[in-house]
């Protein structure tokens, strides 16, 4: 039996390194470089694919775009749906064009079982009660699994990782524009939840947020599900000052986009009552018969990135 389990954690583990040590994403502009199994005190090891623009140069400063689920933005034949959001593509365009100023891209890998632990706002969670939290931990998903993998909540180490040992290693290692006007976080799903969470609990940090086809209901059901108050309750107290931030929403009405239109309406309604204005300090975009994709995700990502970083 002892033999048994030492060699299924031999299998796992070599597994992972597997995964971890997989050749770099592929590429059609720039080129990408890797921090491999970047340490943390927070968060478990993960890589970090950095993506630098064609010309990337020392002598000139560049704003930085820090992106959650780093496996799927670069190169679909790399991820694990063969789908990706193609982020050098539509970056150099826009860059080619002088439509941005120039950036970089941070894309910081999701750790796999911890992925929703790490991107689910923390103080929302923690304002439920017990009853409610121990509930959460125990649902499951469309398909049977776990949604919590057992683990419990840890978005505000995440965030910690980000801002505290992340950035200053990217801020030191690269030519980079530190100030938030010039730092922005993005992701979709849960990746534009643990975004607008950002933003609001590091407004010295970001200066805009891309929160695309945002994970509201938290797990996968509406059904007697306390998440979205708490999140609508934190956000509507939360939000950063619109004179200097940026946010930017949107979402379809396909697959697990379905569920979103009644609930991000709720965060459109707030937004103004916390001065924020349509097409200036913040856009929401519905878009109709798009689903919950990269395919998705990467026809529209233009959008946000001119908003943000537009010239």
């Amino acid at each position: 039996m002892r033999l048994k389990i030492t060699i299924l954690y031999v299998l796992l583990f070599t597994t992972n390194l597997f995964v971890y040590a997989q050749d770099l994403p592929k590429v059609v502009n720039g080129k990408i470089e890797r921090l491999s199994m970047f340490q943390s005190k927070y968060v478990t090891a993960r890589n970090i694919d950095i993506w630098l623009p064609d010309g990337y140069s020392p002598s000139k400063k560049y704003a930085v775009l820090y992106m959650h689920d780093g496996q799927m933005l670069y190169d679909a034949d790399a991820s694990w749906n063969k789908q990706a959001w193609e982020v050098d593509e539509v970056a150099a365009l826009l860059m080619k064009e002088g439509r941005v100023r120039d950036f970089i891209v941070v894309g910081i890998w999701n750790g796999g079982h911890t992925r929703h632990v790490d991107y689910f706002p923390q103080i929302p969670f923690e304002s439920l009660t017990k009853k409610q939290q121990d509930s959460l931990y125990l649902a499951l998903r469309n398909n049977g699994n776990p949604v919590f993998n057992s683990l419990v909540v840890n978005s505000d180490s995440y965030l910690r990782f980000i801002v505290t040992e992340l950035k200053p290693y990217i801020d030191s290692n690269f030519s980079t524009l530190t100030s938030p006007e010039n730092t922005f976080i993005a992701g979709s799903s849960m990746g534009g939840l643990i975004s607008a969470y950002a933003i609001c609990q590091y407004p010295g940090v970001f200066g805009g947020a891309i929160c695309m086809s945002t994970h509201w209901p938290g797990t996968f059901s509406l059904e007697n599900n306390p998440i979205p108050d708490a999140f609508f309750q934190y956000f509507s107290t939360h939000m950063p000052n619109p004179a200097t931030h940026k946010i930017y929403f949107d979402y379809g009405d396909q697959t697990l986009d379905a569920m979103y239109p009644p609930l991000q309406k709720r965060i459109d309604d707030m937004m103004p009552a916390n001065g924020f204005q349509q097409g200036k300090s913040w856009i929401t975009q519905f878009f109709p018969g798009k689903d919950h994709s990269e395919k998705a995700w990467r026809e529209r990502l233009h959008i946000p990135l001119l908003f943000m970083m537009g010239n």
